[in-house]
């Protein structure tokens, strides 16, 4: 279609009122051809309900912050993430906001990404590409396979006579890479910035901590945007709904509620997975799984442990178990197990100390709780184990990469540990709202070793800070409290007791 330059200032007149621009739905209503015969949208009369409410919320956020602004306060980003189960339409709403964005925000940038390049190219900016040419404006704009940019008449018209800059002012799909985060970054743009992530469960921490670059200028139109199934219930994405809930607007979507979609293979699938499998979870409910395809444990076994009763034992040995930090990031933490109680004791937690004052702290503890064995991890521990021993304490040395006395089915001492934490779950006890714990034990990912691929190993801490995630510190130091078998208390003589604890070869429970 053929404007006039008359029809063309009407056309930018309505696009541009703040009724419509400011107001995402009203432009979607205005631009694309819904119920219009021979059109796509013949037999569509507006967007999906989730997906008007969505925009209907942009909208709401929008007057707010223009109302902030106007007050002398500074506005605030615009955070969203979305997990949904399969098909609900994510990538049309993507699309329609995008269009929405270019159009209204002259001079702003729109930042799309996915976790590999076929989703970007093939399904994310195809679907942008595909309600181009529905609007009613698509002769603003060009296409490529990743890339949305204004024509040359309409760009140098935004040059001329409005006087803007056009130097950031595209859609543009764009790949990362996890080992070169900082090539992600992108412009700071004082006309508004956009950034969507789809299938964001995949897409690592260095990135999100990048994008958060996008956002330092303070403008109204800032956006963030994140949309996913819940494939894994670790990483930033599984954070928005749980550690950094507080810092997103969160939206989860049963696909059998969203209109247009085949609800009776949804239904096929829960009858034949059952309606609590994590099959069902992710790819209808919108859910996060009981257990990812690679979690060595799963949060439903955490869940439980916090929320179990406590039956005490005071026959059942005292554990500590002592995870050494170095200096940075990492905390060393002090953690105790009597039996089936992990809770009773809180952890003890020190951060950026020396050896010196690790050890007297720990020499502290062991005089306050008078535990039958202290497990320290050797690898960062060895001058804290030194120091004790120097002490007059016994301690244990526990070397995380070991294989000596190892079970054939784990791969070193570090995932026996964990495997020995994973069978206690069922009746073990744990202090509900430990995040930290919770985290450390849930987030770690497992792998086959060896020759022949038969010996299970857990992911390394240098494996979890790559994918974004914080050291174990917590998990580490609950998992020390399984590196030695330990005589139950009620079965050994105080004279025994005095002398040693430690009973190589007995569990605690083989006595009860």
């Amino acid at each position: 279609m053929k404007y006039s330059p008359k029809d063309e200032q009407r056309l930018m007149t309505e696009i541009w009122d703040p009724a419509i621009a400011d107001d995402p739905y009203a432009f979607v209503m205005f631009a694309f051809p819904w119920g219009k015969p021979g059109t796509p949208l013949e037999k569509f009369t507006n967007p999906r309900t989730w997906q008007c409410e969505y925009l209907q919320e942009m909208a709401d956020h929008i007057k707010d912050q223009k109302a902030a602004e106007a007050r002398g306060e500074k506005p605030k980003v615009w955070r969203h993430s979305t997990v949904s189960g399969r098909g609900p339409g994510k990538s049309a709403l993507v699309a329609m906001r995008t269009l929405w964005f270019q159009s209204t925000r002259l001079g702003g940038t729109t930042i799309i990404t996915a976790n590999t390049e076929l989703q970007l190219k093939s399904r994310t900016f195809a679907e942008v590409t595909k309600w181009h040419t529905m609007a009613i404006n698509s002769h603003w704009f060009d296409t490529t396979v990743l890339s949305l940019k204004p024509v040359a008449w309409f760009e140098k018209l935004l040059k001329d006579q409005l006087k803007i800059d056009t130097g950031y002012y595209y859609a543009q799909g764009q790949l990362w890479s996890e080992e070169n985060p900082d090539a992600f970054a992108g412009a700071h743009n004082m006309a508004g910035i956009q950034v969507v992530f789809d299938e964001a469960s995949g897409i690592p921490k260095p990135i999100w901590n990048v994008t958060e670059g996008f956002f330092t200028e303070p403008v109204v139109h800032r956006y963030w945007d994140v949309f996913s199934n819940g494939r894994r219930n670790s990483g930033p994405f599984y954070d928005c709904f749980n550690d950094d809930a507080a810092f997103w607007r969160k939206k989860q979507i049963d696909s059998r509620t969203v209109e247009g979609t085949d609800t009776d293979n949804f239904n096929r699938m829960i009858e034949q997975y059952g309606a609590d499998s994590d099959t069902v979870r992710v790819e209808v409910l919108g859910m996060f799984p009981k257990q990812g395809d690679r979690q060595f444990i799963s949060n439903q076994l955490v869940v439980d442990a916090q929320q179990r009763e406590l039956q005490p034992d005071p026959g059942a040995p005292l554990i500590m178990g002592i995870d050494i930090a170095r200096f940075g990031g990492d905390e060393t933490v002090f953690r105790w197990r009597q039996g089936r109680d992990g809770r009773s004791i809180p952890p003890f937690r020190l951060k950026d100390r020396d050896n010196m004052v690790v050890a007297n702290a720990a020499a502290e503890w062991i005089d306050r709780t008078n535990p039958d064995a202290v497990n320290i991890d050797a690898g960062n521990g060895t001058g804290v184990i030194d120091r004790l021993k120097e002490m007059g304490y016994r301690v244990n040395e526990v070397w995380f990469g070991s294989t000596k006395g190892v079970d054939r089915e784990w791969a070193n001492k570090r995932t026996e540990m964990y495997a020995e934490v994973r069978n206690w779950l069922p009746g073990g006890c744990l202090t509900a709202g430990d995040n930290r714990l919770f985290r450390d034990l849930t987030a770690a990912e497992y792998d086959f070793f060896g020759k022949a691929k038969d010996q299970v190993m857990l992911e390394s801490k240098e494996s979890m800070r790559g994918r974004g995630l914080p050291s174990p510190d917590d998990g580490d130091a609950f998992a020390l409290t399984f590196a030695v078998k330990v005589a139950r208390r009620d079965n050994m003589t105080s004279r025994f007791r005095r002398r040693a604890r430690q009973v190589d070869g007995l569990d605690y429970n083989l006595f009860g």
